[in-house]
Formats: structure tokens, sequence, C-alpha cells
């Protein structure tokens, strides 16, 4: 519950943050006025929609008894619908195309349901694993993977969120300024190269205690 409250207290700056990582470029008080309803000049309608959908899936997962659930393949399926809403048709079902990355020559394989759920579920009941190596693990795992056919940044950071908020364990944030760097890790991340080291960063600058 503590957790909870630390999360809530903080959302506005955990949605800001997570609109930069979009590409969004809104200043924080930009991002408050979308928040709170009010009008933004000079801010496309798609941006808005984003940061709206990101402010209701927050809002989902901090629910009390939202919290409580499994940090499963299915509640991060609707974590995707929620972040796509009124942008993309389907945007929970997973992915059944090719897609390309930015920046890589990396292309994910069209993942299957099946291995999908198997692999989030060992991540979930590794019993070795601290909470926030998990988090990270899920994270990373759901990036890689391009799950949907978008949005899957940010379901994946809202479901290590989840996770680590039913925990007790703080928060998984890429902050603003760190927001270059994580991107550069992330791609080598996908090309397979220095896995370590995005891990390391995210443990070191993006976990967040209370």
């Amino acid at each position: 519950m503590l957790n909870l409250d630390f999360a809530r207290a903080n959302v506005k700056s955990l949605i800001f943050d997570q609109a930069v990582l979009e590409g969004i470029s809104t200043t924080f008080r930009q991002t408050e006025i979308i928040l709170e309803n009010g009008k933004v000049a000079g801010v496309t309608p798609s941006d808005i929609q984003k940061i709206v959908n990101l402010k209701h899936a927050w809002e989902f997962i901090l629910d009390k008894d939202i919290i409580a659930a499994k940090s499963d393949y299915y509640l991060l399926s609707h974590l995707a619908r929620l972040v796509n809403e009124g942008l993309y048709e389907y945007g929970g079902r997973i992915r059944s195309v090719p897609v390309t990355i930015g920046g890589t020559h990396y292309t994910p394989p069209i993942p299957m349901e099946p291995d999908v759920k198997e692999r989030i579920a060992l991540r979930i009941e590794a019993e070795d694993t601290r909470p926030i190596d998990t988090a990270i693990d899920l994270c990373l795992y759901c990036m890689k993977t391009q799950i949907f056919n978008d949005g899957n940044k940010r379901a994946s950071i809202l479901l290590a969120n989840h996770y680590l908020i039913g925990k007790g364990e703080g928060l998984l944030v890429i902050p603003e300024i760190q927001v270059s760097e994580f991107r550069t890790l992330l791609i080598a991340y996908y090309e397979g190269t220095d896995e370590e080291r995005i891990r390391k960063f995210l443990r070191d600058e993006c976990w967040r205690r209370f």
C-alpha cells in the first residue's frame, strides 16, 4: 500500500518520462495540463491521445485490486490495449505481421502466443531472482519480442511496474535525461551485444525506491 501511495504521488512525472521515451516533445507543464483535461496548443492529437492513454493505463494498474493480480500475459495484453486506444485497432492482440525497428538490423520473429505466455510466466516464477531483476527481465523481453504491433515499450514498462509495485519494491522509470543513453543500450540489447550493461543501467539509474 505504501508503494501504491508512492506511485500515485509521482504518477504525473512517470507519465511525462514515458512520453519523452516515446518521442513526445511536450514539456512537463504541457503534459500536466493534458492529464488535467486541459487544452495545449501545438501538440498533435496522436501525442495527446498517447498521454491520455498512459494516464488510463497507470490508473488501471494503481487500483488496489488490480495490483494484487498476476503480472502475466493477459495483463500485458490489456495494458497494450489501453496504450493503443484510439490509435491502433486491436491494440492488445498479439502481432501477426513482420515489423522492423529503427536504428538496428535486428528483426524480431513473429511471436507465438503459447511461447510468450510461457516465457513471461517463467520470469515471474523464478524464485531465486530479486524482484527488480525479474521486473527488468520482463520489461526487456517484452520490448525485444515486440509482442504487439505498437506500444510495446509503453506496455512493457507498465507491466514491470505492476510487478514491482505488487512486491513493494519501488518503480522502474527511464528518466528524461537518460532516455538517449537508454535507447543506445536498447539497440545493443536487441543486437545481442553487451546485454548486462542495459540491466545494470536500469538497476542503477531507473530504479526508484521510497
